[in-house]
């Protein structure tokens, strides 16, 4: 029964890293896109989101709830998983252990993006192009949103492989040699975004 449950709660955690949390991370990346375009291109973009009906339910739901399982389970597994080197490769047994390492740092930045934004907003801020620029603005933040945003684009693209791996996407040596390259080339793409997105404010 209780490698039922363990199953269970590994499959919906994997689940719930792609949908919704892996689309909210590539939405975000896209709204934050626009600040290459301005200040004005991102306010508006930002303002938008904000005006979506059912905000909160939407962030409650769709946003925080899987989130706050992704990690908290994410963690349990980090401290506990173990490497299996007879059954995958020496790069896979690596982009294991980053995946781990990446999550931790994922979940150190994602808290406190949410601290300056998100928490600063309800406390009365306003969350526009002159935050962002003001926070990026120190060499140690900027750096520390590089970093940041790397390790979860990182860590949402190799989770992809895993995921198509744990619900039998793809089954065979091949498949799974495909889904690397392809999960490479989302990071890629999805870093190449961030990074524009994130100098855009410097």
């Amino acid at each position: 029964m209780s490698g039922n449950k363990e199953f269970f709660y590994r499959r919906l955690h994997s689940l719930l890293g792609v949908i919704p949390v892996g689309l909210f991370l590539i939405q975000h990346l896209v709204v934050n896109h626009f600040a290459t375009n301005g200040p004005e291109a991102f306010n508006k973009a930002a303002h938008f989101m904000e005006q979506l009906p059912f905000r909160y339910a939407l962030e409650l739901f769709v946003i925080f709830l899987p989130l706050i399982y992704h990690a908290v389970y994410g963690v349990y597994i980090a401290f506990t998983a173990q490497n299996n080197t007879s059954r995958f490769s020496y790069l896979r047994n690596w982009l294991f252990r980053l995946q781990r390492i990446s999550g931790i740092i994922t979940l150190i930045f994602v808290s406190w993006h949410v601290w300056e934004t998100r928490i600063q907003a309800q406390l009365g801020a306003e969350v526009n192009y002159d935050m962002m620029a003001n926070i990026l603005s120190s060499p140690f933040m900027l750096g520390f949103y590089i970093v940041g945003v790397l390790s979860t684009i990182f860590h949402f693209a190799n989770g992809l492989w895993s995921f198509a791996v744990s619900w039998g996407i793809t089954v065979s040596p091949r498949s799974q040699r495909i889904s690397t390259y392809v999960t490479l080339g989302i990071f890629i793409a999805l870093s190449y975004v961030g990074l524009r997105a994130i100098f855009a404010f410097v």
